[in-house]
């Protein structure tokens, strides 16, 4: 199946993620094109297609698994075949080839794949060819396929890929919001396929419009959000009508999905056979998402978050890509979809958005009307919509399951695509349960900085540029020879561009959290430092204790360095270079200070301690006597004055030398700065 099943019809709807093509032949099986804006909703790839024009050609460069999913290998009758190939499909996907005989000879079905895998042709195209077979124009016939989808943009999605391999078989698409007399006419017409959102069909069914006692096709789609609390009575409800306890004669019940937890096949067992089929494409691998997408994630206060995304856009997708952006709330989607900092059209899709113009937004999206879509978890599921470049995850969302299918927006059909998760401090340990759970590596990365937006603004520019017909430019060319004149052509053209760009402004962010106004430093030591506390102390030593109000945020790097954010950074750059250099010394000096301080404490009864336990004393005993005089006022005077040495240099330069003498490497964070691992 291509495509994805989006969320909860009610109210959450999230978009599609970002596709990008590769230079060779798609994953899904679709003949390479040029990328384009705009792209049809029937692009969307399920099997994959040999690059080479000649049947010739194709056969002698078939992959394994291009040979294993040829047309002539399954039951598919040669209109169906024709209709494919107009899709772009030349052979099955491999799920799909996995359970097509399985479908086909009416077993009962339970499949998992990744996201983008085509799990909608999986059930589609053998259902079509048995279906055909027996065909019944009988006007008012009741419907032998029922497909459950758990939103209305699914199951239109859905009942599109069945129209297209059909042109015998009558398929309706029945979803609330939507008015009640087409479905009316379809039914008193006759319906082969049925696909709809568990309410409206509930409704027809309990008020006698709909006859569901003769189905012989039962299809979940997204099994494990339709079983879900939500949609559990409902789908009970209807299911009813054809189900009997214990009947072999029950309907054939396939259910499919990228994420079905253990609860899902327990529930399940009530409505299949026992001698069911499972096919599971993912199985304990620790990868549960598409291999085809990255996985980056950025530190962002929530403040700051609406400007950042609007960076992270225009660097990562630009003006000409896709971008679907989940937020957790309505509200936040709105406003989001709102904001000046996106400088790319911009569309909202959620819950209470009007189904019609829900519908309209999507064909938009599809067709290249607009570049970004702030959307709700109504859009993360199932939804396939092609060449979406990235995806962004305002905050970690609490279950994995929903980060896999958000993420599955892109990077589908053998496109890569980049899938970016902003989070705060307090959301950290959320982030690394989703990487535990769905197998994953988080790139920890920066902010974009000025140099990646204005490169990436003056690229769209270019673009921009070349659009421009010939007969337009005329009209400006008196202006344009006038300008280059008075400021010269390159000044000139520069300062076009950075208009046309929308890049006039630029500000400096941190690269740890995204503040505005933070310029981010590292400071490197010739010692490896056992504490924060030794880099503080350095820079107040230097720079007075007044250094507080204009550094925050220090943290560990990895190796012998230490990771400041530095307020005023026009004045604070000043001192940089003396900082580094002096931080170097500070460390070495101190170094040597330490071995010299331990041998004149007599006092503390050092010295008379045979010459084997003088080792452990300085890796043991020494910290802990310092840590003890730290309380008492009196002592700390005394140590202070004889030596002319804070005691919490002591203590810490104690601490470095137990670090060094055992052999340990401090516990610091990694990060990704500025594309430079540190």
């Amino acid at each position: 199946r291509k495509k994805k099943p989006a969320d909860e019809e009610t109210d959450e709807h999230e978009p599609p993620s970002p596709k990008k093509k590769k230079t060779e032949h798609g994953a899904n099986g679709k003949l390479p094109k040029k990328k384009k804006k705009s792209s049809s909703t029937s692009e969307t790839p399920l099997m994959k297609t040999p690059s080479h024009s000649s049947e010739s050609e194709c056969n002698s460069s078939e992959t394994p698994e291009q040979k294993e999913g040829a047309f002539s290998n399954f039951r598919i009758s040669k209109e169906t075949i024709r209709l494919l190939q107009a899709r772009g499909v030349t052979y099955l996907f491999d799920i799909q080839a996995k359970t097509f005989n399985s479908v086909f000879d009416g077993k009962d079905v339970v499949a998992q794949a990744r996201t983008g895998t085509g799990k909608t042709f999986s059930f589609a195209i053998p259902l079509i060819e048995r279906l055909t077979a027996t065909v019944d124009r009988k006007r008012g016939r009741p419907p032998k396929v029922l497909v459950l989808t758990p939103t209305r943009e699914l199951a239109i999605q859905v009942a599109k890929d069945f129209k297209d391999i059909t042109k015998r078989l009558s398929v309706a698409c029945f979803y609330g919001g939507s008015p009640y007399n087409p479905q009316m006419d379809s039914i008193r017409n006759g319906i082969d396929i049925l696909v709809g959102t568990p309410g409206r069909i509930k409704d027809l069914y309990q008020n006698s419009k709909l006859n569901l006692s003769e189905l012989k096709h039962v299809v979940l789609d997204e099994v494990d959000q339709m079983l879900d609390m939500g949609f559990a009575e409902q789908v009970e409800e209807i299911l009813a009508a054809s189900y009997k306890k214990g009947s072999e004669s029950n309907p054939q019940t396939l259910l499919f999905s990228a994420t079905c937890p253990h609860w899902v096949y327990d529930v399940a067992k009530k409505y299949m056979r026992p001698q069911c089929e499972h096919v599971d494409l993912i199985g304990k691998k620790t990868q549960k998402t598409a291999t085809t997408v990255e996985h980056l994630a950025i530190s962002c206060h929530w403040s700051q978050r609406a400007a950042v995304i609007g960076d992270v856009i225009q660097v990562y997708s630009g003006s000409h890509g896709r971008t679907i952006v989940f937020c957790e709330t309505k509200k936040e989607a709105t406003e989001l979809s709102l904001n000046t900092s996106i400088k790319q059209n911009t569309q909202s899709l959620h819950g209470d958005i009007p189904q019609k113009q829900r519908e309209i937004t999507l064909k938009g999206f599809r067709n290249g009307a607009f570049e970004v879509l702030v959307a709700t978890n109504v859009a993360a599921r199932g939804l396939d919509i092609p060449e979406v470049d990235l995806v962004i995850q305002c905050s970690p969302p609490k279950d994995v399951e929903s980060y896999i299918h958000r993420s599955g927006r892109t990077g589908r059909a053998g496109r890569t695509g980049v899938c970016i998760c902003f989070y705060q401090r307090k959301e950290e340990q959320q982030l690394r349960y989703v990487e535990n759970k769905a197998g994953i590596k988080f790139k920890r990365v920066g902010v974009p900085t000025a140099n990646d937006i204005i490169k990436s603004s003056s690229k769209d520019a270019v673009r921009y540029l070349d659009g421009i017909p010939s007969t337009v430019i005329e009209y400006f060319r008196s202006a344009a020879e006038k300008l280059i004149e008075e400021r010269g052509a390159v000044p000139a053209l520069a300062a076009a561009l950075a208009h046309i760009s929308g890049a006039t402004t630029l500000e400096e962010r941190s690269l740890l959290n995204s503040d505005v106004g933070y310029k981010t430093i590292v400071l490197k030591c010739s010692q490896e430092m056992h504490s924060i506390g030794y880099a503080w102390r350095a820079l107040k030593e230097q720079l007075g204790e007044e250094i507080d109000d204009q550094i925050q945020r220090m943290t560990f790097l990895k190796g012998k360095t230490v990771c400041i954010n530095a307020y005023n950074p026009a004045t604070f750059s000043k001192q940089i270079s003396r900082l580094i250099s002096v931080v170097s010394a500070y460390a070495s000096k101190f170094h040597s200070r330490v071995y010299d301080r331990i041998s004149e404490l007599e006092f503390l009864g050092y010295s008379i301690l045979p010459a084997g336990f003088k080792y452990w004393f300085a890796v043991f005993f020494f910290p802990l006597i310092v840590t003890l005089l730290d309380w008492v006022c009196l002592e700390q005077q005394i140590l202070r004055k004889r030596y002319c040495f804070p005691l919490q240099c002591v203590k810490q330069s104690a601490d470095m030398i137990r670090c060094v003498s055992l052999k340990r490497q401090p516990c610091v964070d990694l990060y990704q700065i500025g594309g430079t691992k540190y």
